[in-house]
């Protein structure tokens, strides 16, 4: 957005819990995309590869992260992603910022209770009659470093490779025309909400004179949530008609063609060994 944002400007202190978080966040998101887009653009060992190769050789990865049983194995994944990413510009503090500590609070909730109702050898004793087992602790540390792991990966394909390479490489490979057409659609109205959105706050925030207490700036979001809501309707309804009068089908079309070369070759075969040992473990 080319004009002067009013969205920062001295909000109260009902704006600054509510009205102005939201507006930063999205603001963040807008800059975070455009950071990826020019991350994924730039030099690096996973951006100069066929996209069909990188989305194949993660993929495959993924899969491998998922299949094995071996804790060890899983962190020497996690260790290979680490190397990846750095060569990519990617590094660890990026990672961690963006996957690690996200992911971590989520799974950990949720592996949590597996530490005292996976039967096993009690290795810390709780109160009322619980206690940690270590088939328990195997299970939580299992799903976390899982996660962890295949967040990872997922997250390097997305930053090395632009939006429109990711989509066209999965329907080279075989993805059905309706599911890459979903993902490329859902991806752009993320950000085309998102530009709404904060639109919306800012012509109402240019036009207010004072301070808004919290229960009206809740009372603002939320006339601004269904004013989004109708108008994401209606604008979904013309595009959708619009882009069938211009003969989209579904498929990704792009000026430039991909191009297999040897170093692709070569990756995707350091990779098979990798794969295969962890699905062998």
């Amino acid at each position: 957005m080319g004009e002067q944002s009013f969205v920062h400007s001295h909000p109260g202190h009902g704006e600054t819990d509510l009205v102005a978080r939201i507006s930063g966040g999205i603001k963040g998101l807008m800059h975070h995309a455009d950071d990826a887009v020019a991350l994924a653009q730039g030099p690096g060992l996973l951006q100069g590869l066929d996209p069909r190769a990188k989305v194949a050789g993660i993929f495959a990865l993924i899969l491998a992260a998922v299949w094995t049983q071996s804790l060890v194995a899983l962190a020497l994944v996690l260790a290979l992603a680490v190397v990846l990413g750095t060569a990519s510009g990617i590094g660890p503090r990026r990672l961690a910022r963006q996957v690690w500590g996200v992911v971590a609070a989520f799974t950990g909730v949720i592996a949590l209770p597996a530490l005292v109702l996976v039967p096993g050898e009690a290795l810390l004793p709780l109160p009322f009659g619980l206690a940690i087992t270590e088939q328990g602790l195997r299970s939580a540390a299992f799903l976390t470093l899982r996660a962890e792991t295949t967040a990872t990966l997922a997250l390097l394909l997305v930053l090395s490779t632009p939006w429109p390479q990711v989509l066209k490489a999965l329907r080279s490979l075989g993805v059905p025309r309706a599911g890459v057409m979903i993902l490329g659609m859902t991806h752009r109205y993320i950000f085309v909400l998102a530009e709404t959105t904060l639109d919306l706050f800012e012509a109402r925030r240019s036009r207010m004179v004072g301070r808004l207490d919290a229960r009206a700036a809740r009372a603002l979001a939320m006339g601004i949530a269904g004013t989004l809501f109708e108008r994401s309707l209606y604008l979904a309804t013309e595009v959708h008609l619009s882009m069938i009068a211009r003969g989209y089908r579904g498929e990704v079309h792009l000026l430039d063609d991909f191009r297999f070369r040897a170093r692709d070759a070569a990756f995707l075969l350091a990779l098979v060994p990798v794969c295969l040992a962890l699905v062998l473990r």
